[in-house]
């Protein structure tokens, strides 16, 4: 899933793939602003075909915090 959410990720903000890791923080690190966020989150849904929760994703800070969040959906 690491891979996939650095696609992602590199399509939303200037940073190298091998700059994105699971501790890596969205806004501190990796420069995301919330509209790069929120675009992102639809493409998270196309992605990996689950509904987000905009509330919950405001308490999301790392890109490992992200994929547990997407896991969670996927049951």
């Amino acid at each position: 899933m690491l891979e996939k959410m650095k696609e992602l990720i590199t399509q939303y903000v200037d940073v190298t793939p091998e700059e994105i890791t699971e501790d890596a923080r969205l806004i501190e690190d990796l420069h995301f602003n919330s509209y790069d966020f929120m675009s992102m989150l639809g493409e998270l849904e196309e992605t990996f075909d689950v509904t987000v929760d905009e509330q919950e994703m405001t308490d999301i800070r790392t890109v490992g915090e992200v994929m547990k969040y997407i896991e969670s959906l996927q049951g």
